[in-house]
């Protein structure tokens, strides 16, 4: 009878640490979810606000931006030099998130996102990679997409088919 009693109590104890451990691992992700999406959500206030070193103090020092153009792939000091006449000019872009999702590593180090925008240019979509540091999250790379309905594709694509068929046979070669 002690020994079913003992078997009992260990099953109960290995219950309640696995769902306490779950618990934790959910609190966890949460918590890391909201410091995550107020880096991106940092990312478009100051943006909008024209706050050049904020904006990019949120970015690591070896990241890469990708725009929406294919020539644009930039890392950090060369997209600093592409968005610097805009900061200037005191409001760079206005961009803010309708939808995203975001997704963990199993060691918590990486972070990867996906969100929709709202932009000057429509709706747009943003992901990308941000790995936690010692400082905080930062932007390891950043993805900008503008979406085509697929009612309108063929027409976009008969649109930029003149302007990149030189920069397709270059990328070819």
């Amino acid at each position: 009878m002690k020994k079913y009693f003992l078997l009992s109590v260990f099953s109960l104890f290995t219950f309640f640490s696995a769902s306490f451990s779950a618990q934790k691992k959910g609190f966890y992700e949460n918590v890391q979810k909201k410091n995550v999406s107020q880096v991106l959500d940092n990312l478009n206030k100051f943006a909008a606000a024209a706050d050049f070193n904020n904006y990019f103090n949120l970015y690591a020092e070896n990241s890469t931006f990708v725009g929406t153009d294919a020539t644009e792939i930039w890392n950090k000091k060369e997209f600093m030099a592409f968005a610097k006449p805009f900061f200037d000019k005191g409001k760079a872009w206005n961009f803010s998130s309708i939808k995203r999702n975001i997704s963990f590593s199993t060691d918590g180090k990486y972070a990867w996102f996906d969100e929709l925008l709202k932009t000057q240019m429509e709706i747009c979509r943003g992901s990308g990679v941000l790995e936690k540091t010692k400082d905080g999250w930062k932007i390891k790379q950043y993805v900008l997409s503008m979406t085509i309905p697929n009612e309108i594709s063929d027409e976009v694509t008969k649109l930029k088919t003149p302007l990149e068929d030189a920069l397709l046979q270059t990328l070819v070669k």
